[in-house]
C-alpha cells in the first residue's frame, strides 16, 4: 500500500475518533469517554483507533523513527490521561477540581485529524525535507 493511502486512512481514522468524543466542550468528550468505558473498557480501547492504526503503521512500514514514535506516545499518553480522569469520576471526584472546563470548537476539535497524519507523512520523509 501507498504512502498516500495510508495517509487518507490516517485522516479518516482521526476524524472518526473526533466524531465519536465530539462535544462543545471538554468536559462533554470525557462524559462521552466515560459512556463508552461504562460500557467497556475493550469497546473504549477499540474506539481509539488512531493509536491501534500508529501501532500498525510502525509494524507495517518498519518506521519506528522518532516522529512517529512522537505519534505513539502522545496518543498513549491521551488515553491514559482519559483513562486517569474517568477513575476520578468513578471515584466521584468533581471534574471542576480535576480539570478546567474549555470550549471545544471546530478547529480544538478535528486539530488531530491534521497533526497526525502530517507528522506520519514527516516521518516517511515524504516531502524529502
Amino acid at each position: 500500500m501507498d504512502i498516500i493511502s495510508l495517509f487518507l486512512i490516517f485522516i479518516a481514522i482521526e476524524i472518526f475518533e473526533s466524531n465519536w468524543q465530539k462535544s462543545d466542550t471538554l468536559y462533554g468528550v470525557i462524559h462521552n469517554n466515560y459512556a463508552i468505558y461504562k460500557k467497556s473498557i475493550f469497546l473504549f480501547f477499540i474506539l481509539n483507533l488512531g493509536f491501534i492504526y500508529s501501532l500498525f503503521l510502525v509494524i507495517y512500514l518498519h518506521n519506528n523513527s522518532f516522529l512517529m514514535l512522537s505519534i505513539i506516545g502522545v496518543k498513549f499518553m491521551d488515553i491514559a490521561l482519559k483513562l486517569n480522569i474517568i477513575k476520578k469520576i468513578e471515584s466521584n471526584i468533581a471534574l471542576e477540581e480535576v480539570m478546567p472546563n474549555i470550549k471545544m470548537n471546530f478547529l480544538f476539535r478535528y486539530l488531530n485529524a491534521i497533526i497526525y497524519p502530517i507528522t506520519f507523512l514527516l516521518s516517511e520523509n515524504y516531502f524529502n525535507l
